[in-house]
């Protein structure tokens, strides 16, 4: 029998739970649907890509209004960024983490409206949000920034590197930093290269106007392929929520499954 992508298995849900806003003892009205349902519920519109209000109610997982609510709810609380958090120390525990060096990239742009939001470069008649990815050598993604489908790359790095959260589960200090970052020439920059030598990280760009940088492609593919995981996921190949910080809480939700992906892979392993 074949899992629905959007099932909470017991292994996943005993890591979120503990992570989740406990509820007011005395809350008025009636008992709120179980957090378990209605974090399936978000996952259904994630994988989906449906409205809120046509999410099928005979899945139990509550309507997609109290789905909605419990997804702000949980985003203000910063739970997804603490789940995506918890999982890169995991993998990084197992030694699944590869910090000799970082890829960054910013594909198309996604389109649609709301904050961080600005004429896209494809077609300046529409306005559009796009995606910046830091992921490790495996394509692990670290951060997600979105900002307005015109701007630039290069303007990101530094947010990208400096966005990578501690991730702990090796012994010493909580690794942010890796050796190098690798990127195509949409990064080239004096200012960027002399930044990253500050932080002790290696530059690994191609100049404009020069060949590229020999078998950088090879080594940079991760992030491509990252990006074409992080887009499997309906609701963020376009943008619908016209709020950013509900979008950057499906963002941080895709990340930290593909990260699960990749921790069932190495428990499976060792069982």
């Amino acid at each position: 029998m074949t899992t629905r992508p959007w099932t909470v298995d017991d292994d996943l849900w005993a890591r979120i739970e503990p992570l989740l806003p406990p509820w007011p003892e005395r809350s008025p009205g009636p008992k709120p649907v179980d957090d378990r349902l209605c974090l399936q519920g978000i996952l259904y519109v994630l994988h989906q890509d449906i409205a809120w209000q046509l999410l099928p109610l005979e899945l139990g997982f509550g309507s997609g209004q109290t789905c909605w609510r419990r997804l702000n709810r949980w985003q203000k609380a910063g739970v997804f960024e603490q789940l995506h958090r918890l999982l890169l120390a995991e993998l990084n525990a197992a030694g699944e983490l590869d910090w000799s060096r970082a890829c960054v990239d910013g594909p198309r742009p996604r389109e649609k409206g709301g904050a961080a939001t600005g004429p896209s470069p494809v077609d300046r008649r529409k306005t559009g949000s796009k995606h910046h990815l830091i992921c490790d050598g495996k394509g692990t993604p670290l951060k997600v920034i979105t900002t307005a489908a015109n701007v630039n790359d290069i303007t990101q790095t530094l947010a990208l590197v400096d966005g990578v959260p501690p991730v702990a589960g090796r012994p010493g200090h909580p690794r942010r930093r890796p050796d190098a970052v690798l990127g195509d020439k949409a990064y080239d920059s004096l200012a960027v290269r002399r930044e990253l030598r500050k932080r002790r990280i290696m530059p690994v760009i191609s100049h404009r106007g020069t060949p590229d940088i020999k078998g950088l492609g090879k080594l940079r593919y991760v992030v491509e392929q990252t990006f074409a995981l992080l887009h499997q996921f309906k609701r963020l190949a376009v943008r619908w929520e016209r709020r950013l910080e509900l979008h950057d809480a499906f963002l941080s939700l895709g990340c930290s499954l593909i990260c699960w992906r990749r921790l069932k892979k190495v428990l499976s392993c060792w069982n």
